[in-house]
């Protein structure tokens, strides 16, 4: 069979996992009767859950006498890491974009990355049928977005269709028949060169390690690209490191291809195919699986470095270990280690006391979707406020910047510009109507200054702005941010939250907490309207007495606390504070407890 390698590209919500969905019905992967489910691809319970791709993954369809290799990549420059190894594995890519909103800061992102590697690209513009359209303008924005990423003239000579992806079909024309996506499928083949792996088959095997899976029957499991030769099962070959230093020698005991939504075993890897390989201990992503008489690695790509770092330590507050069944920091630090063994953009440092853990990455998000998967699975664990990565360039300090698009009414401008160039030390690129009564705001801010300000920001906008974020460089320093403005209200008694209190305290702020919740000294238990924290006792009753007068027994009607999310918490909280996290739990609290205290307290809890 001919094989093409694609990857599937697009800003977060643009449409690609459904399209996948898609390709996968009408190439006849399904049988007629089976089961599906909507964006089969996001396999993943987060990423269900939240409408994005976190976890780059291959699927394959068979068109005529072609097997397409489709590879679904993240959508989030948070997830950059996976973006960057997916692309080396295959030969064309496909550029979704929504012809409502055109390409966005992630569509950027993806897409350097592509360009980079001279990949040529399929525009589809997708949601073509939407009220608010503008297919001819989304397109224009593509050509322009290509010649700013310095695209080459191949690339910038790209072929378009016209697509809904939610209804299955996709056109040359924007008034075609609307039937069926054999016009992608078509463009596909002829477009997309075939892997010049195939012409090399003949040489030695060899295969670049790009993601690490696990299978409970079968262990450890590497997928890449055959880039050369041919491998049987049971085959004995090694596994060399970026350096060429050998790693280990092992009995190939299963080769897994891709086949539709599973993978099937199968007797021999060919070169341009993507597979996995079963029966190594030790080698892991960006490793050279190869033949024993090959002495020199594959290059693999360099991964952008991570522009965040956030501390990882044990729960030891009052209530630690009542939710979770992992709090010793031995076992987090496993967990930790075996995250950074999947994920090249994540690193992982113990500080000197040796019971937190520095983690750096890409973003919040990141950060947030690994610390998620952890509750998940029965971790306790206190985390800090992210910290961005500095670096001395020349002698001089440097921080980096992101590239903000905000799509805001065009009423609440003023209130976002003020924030972002003022406080925050942002400089504005550019603003442009955007339709419908919204402006298109795009400016460059250090990623100090965005650290906590998307909920103040959909405050600002009575949430209905929408803001994009993607890395854009390097600058020097910019001098001191302010953080939060407000103080916080601080539980100075250990007990039971009492609805008489918080009714009482309500004056002083918002309150995060709800009666008879659990709460401690050092606790933090609202958001003071003053800028100085203040600490309140949530535990005191109403005082009882036998006489009775009109207005004593008036009703408690508490307003609704304020909920937070696990990465609005992370986002909130001050350098002196630190985010507890619990399977069941998320709370906020004061750094320093006295130890005295700490005991005092779990006594009282218990």
């Amino acid at each position: 069979m001919d094989i093409r390698n694609i990857a599937i590209i697009a800003h977060v919500d643009h449409g690609k996992t459904t399209l996948v969905d898609e390709l996968l019905k009408q190439s006849g992967t399904y049988r007629d009767n089976q089961a599906t489910t909507e964006r089969a691809m996001d396999s993943n319970d987060i990423e269900r859950e939240r409408g994005i791709t976190i976890l780059a993954k291959a699927t394959s369809v068979e068109w005529g006498n072609t097997r397409i290799n489709i590879v679904d990549t993240p959508g989030h420059a948070d997830f950059g890491g996976e973006v960057e190894r997916i692309l080396s594995m295959v030969d064309g890519v496909v550029l979704l974009v929504d012809a409502a909103e055109g390409p966005m800061p992630q569509t950027k992102f993806v897409t350097s990355k592509a360009l980079a590697l001279g990949l040529r690209p399929i525009v589809v513009l997708n949601k073509v049928d939407k009220p608010d359209a503008d297919a001819d303008r989304a397109l224009d924005e593509c050509f322009d977005l290509f010649s700013s990423l310095d695209a080459n003239e191949d690339q910038l000579d790209f072929p378009h269709l016209y697509a809904s992806g939610r209804n299955g079909w996709c056109d040359t024309e924007l008034d075609g028949p609307r039937e069926n996506l054999d016009a992608l499928f078509d463009l596909v083949v002829r477009h997309v060169e075939a892997p010049k792996q195939q012409a090399k088959a003949d040489e030695p095997f060899r295969m670049l390690a790009t993601t690490l899976g696990a299978d409970a029957f079968i262990g450890r499991l590497l997928t890449g690209r055959v880039e050369s030769g041919t491998l049987k099962a049971g085959e004995t070959v090694k596994a060399l490191s970026r350096d060429g230093e050998r790693i280990e020698q092992f009995r190939v005991s299963k080769i897994m291809a891709f086949r539709g939504l599973e993978q099937t075993a199968i007797d021999e890897a060919v070169a341009g195919d993507i597979v996995s390989l079963a029966g190594m201990t030790k080698a892991t992503v960006a490793d050279t699986i190869c033949d024993l008489s090959v002495e020199e690695a594959i290059p693999a790509q360099p991964i952008d470095p991570p522009t965040i770092t956030v501390t990882f330590g044990i729960n030891d507050s009052p209530l630690a270990g009542r939710d979770g069944k992992h709090v010793q920091s031995r076992v987090i630090r496993n967990r930790l280690m075996k995250e950074a063994e999947t994920n090249v953009a994540i690193k992982i440092a113990d500080t000197p006391g040796g019971d937190a853990f520095e983690v750096s990455g890409r973003g919040e998000l990141q950060m947030g979707v690994l610390i998620e998967n952890m509750r998940r699975e029965g971790f306790e664990l206190s985390v800090s406020r992210p910290q961005v990565i500095f670096q001395t360039i020349d002698g001089q300090r440097m921080e980096p910047v992101e590239e903000v698009t905000i799509d805001v009414d065009d009423e609440y401008t003023g209130a976002v510009i003020e924030k972002i160039t003022g406080p925050r030390k942002g400089d504005l690129v550019e603003m442009k109507p955007a339709g419908a009564g919204k402006t298109r705001i795009i400016a460059h801010v250090p990623s100090r200054g965005l650290i906590g300000y998307h909920g103040e920001f959909l405050t600002d906008t009575r949430g209905s702005g929408v803001l994009n974020r993607i890395y854009h460089g390097m600058t020097a320093h910019k001098g001191k941010i302010e953080g939060r403005r407000q103080g916080v209200l601080i539980s100075m008694e250990n007990g039971t939250a009492v609805a008489f209190a918080l009714w009482n305290l309500e004056d002083r702020g918002k309150m995060f907490v709800v009666p008879q919740e659990p709460v401690y000294t050092g606790m933090i238990i609202g958001e003071h309207s003053r800028d100085n924290d203040l600490e309140v006792n949530p535990l005191k009753g109403k005082k009882l007495t036998n006489v009775r007068a009109s207005g004593t027994d008036e009703a408690v009607r508490l307003t609704p606390p304020v909920i937070m999310s696990l990465e609005q918490a992370i986002a909130y909280i001050d350098d002196d504070e630190l985010v507890e996290v619990t399977p069941n739990a998320i709370r906020l609290r004061k750094r320093h407890l006295d130890p005295h205290e700490r005991k005092r307290a779990a006594k009282a809890a218990s």
